[in-house]
């Protein structure tokens, strides 16, 4: 039983061997007292270390005992979640209609609430103009935060253009559906969807409208089994278009966004766009990240400033936002991305990675 967010009583049986049983009970004691989100982190070596240890063979007994802990944690989760009128939040907004709501629009806002009550983090990436490297960003900076041990997803809603789907090397997958649930694609620990998974063919051009654009927005929101996450990351078309307002108007209490630039002056005049649209949507800018910044050549070291160079700091410093850093131009990083071979844990000593991992780092540390 939960109460107030803390776990009251916990019942753990087993008939399984000693060890089993010693290590269910140990798992109980631990979790009760818990909060919800303490308990969901319940380990083996948290068990081992409440029976004083186990010997080599019966090990696996605290594993079992701790996942079980987390399954029945998890299984609260999605019962509260289907419940939203009896959610104790007080700050839900999914529990009432608003005035003037129909019955439909306080559905699906309500099915969207219950997605993302489970995520605990949202992070908009952008872009004022087209070709800076959003999606280069933000498929990389979701990989990096999946090895900070977070459960990761990575949201592409470039309804025009997605590009997920080919750096991951997803082109082929086809999607999964369990009744109305849309099963999001699985990279490792790294939980992907694009409205690329939906096309027949890659060159497919996908030729709607408004209307229809929010709508698929709406049902990857609602509809996806994203499940418990730590981070969504969400790749926005470039732009201050339908899909950038449609994921600021559906996630209210996103953490903030990412503005992509490049150096030079027309890319950065679009950029100050989006800046002032994240303010007029009460959407909080993280930071300013400064892409193909110069490039080192690898035979005589000279940086040439190819498309300028620091333009992406000068604006973030007279717009009043953070300056997250420069990812330089990177021959080997280009060629990763386009093969689909985005493994940003195994690209040491690449300047594009190795930029892009301390971006991910201060990131990871600004989220709580």
């Amino acid at each position: 039983g939960v109460r107030e967010g803390r776990i009251a009583r916990v019942r753990y049986t087993t008939d399984g061997c000693w060890s089993s049983i010693l290590s269910g009970s140990a798992a109980a004691s631990l979790a009760e007292g818990m909060s919800v989100d303490e308990a969901s982190n319940l380990s083996q070596d948290d068990v081992l270390e409440a029976v004083g240890g186990l010997s080599e063979e019966s090990r696996h007994c605290a594993l079992l005992a701790a996942n079980t802990i987390k399954a029945a944690v998890a299984d609260f989760r999605v019962q509260r979640a289907e419940s939203c009128g009896e959610c104790s939040r007080e700050d839900c907004g999914g529990k009432t209609p608003l005035q003037g709501e129909s019955e439909k629009d306080f559905a699906d806002r309500q099915g969207i609430q219950r997605r993302l009550c489970r995520i605990k983090h949202k992070i908009v990436v952008l872009s004022g103009k087209g070709g800076v490297g959003k999606s280069t960003v933000a498929v990389n900076l979701a990989a990096a935060l999946s090895l900070t041990d977070r459960r990761v997803g990575l949201l592409d809603v470039d309804i025009h253009g997605p590009s997920v789907p080919k750096m991951l090397h997803m082109e082929d997958v086809q999607l999964e559906l369990e009744g109305d649930t849309i099963l999001p694609m699985e990279l490792g620990d790294l939980k992907v969807m694009s409205i690329g998974f939906l096309l027949r063919h890659a060159d497919d051009a996908v030729i709607w409208r408004g209307p229809m654009k929010i709508g698929v927005i709406k049902q990857f929101l609602k509809d996806v089994a994203w499940g418990d996450l730590d981070v969504l990351v969400i790749d926005c078309p470039p732009g201050t278009g339908d899909e950038p307002l449609s994921i600021a108007q559906l996630i209210p209490d996103a953490d903030g966004a990412i503005v992509v630039t490049t150096p030079q002056d027309v890319a950065l005049a679009d950029v100050r766009k989006s800046i002032d649209f994240c303010r007029r949507v009460n959407l909080p800018v993280l930071g300013v990240v400064e892409n193909m910044s110069g490039f080192t050549c690898p035979k005589c070291g000279e940086h040439i400033a190819i498309f300028k160079q620091d333009g992406g700091e000068r604006m973030a410093a007279e717009m009043g936002v953070p300056f997250l850093g420069r990812i330089p131009i990177d021959p080997a990083f280009v060629e990763a991305c386009d093969e689909g071979r985005v493994r940003i844990h195994k690209a040491a000593g690449h300047p594009g990675i190795e930029a892009l991992s301390k971006i991910a780092e201060a990131i990871a540390v600004a989220l709580p």
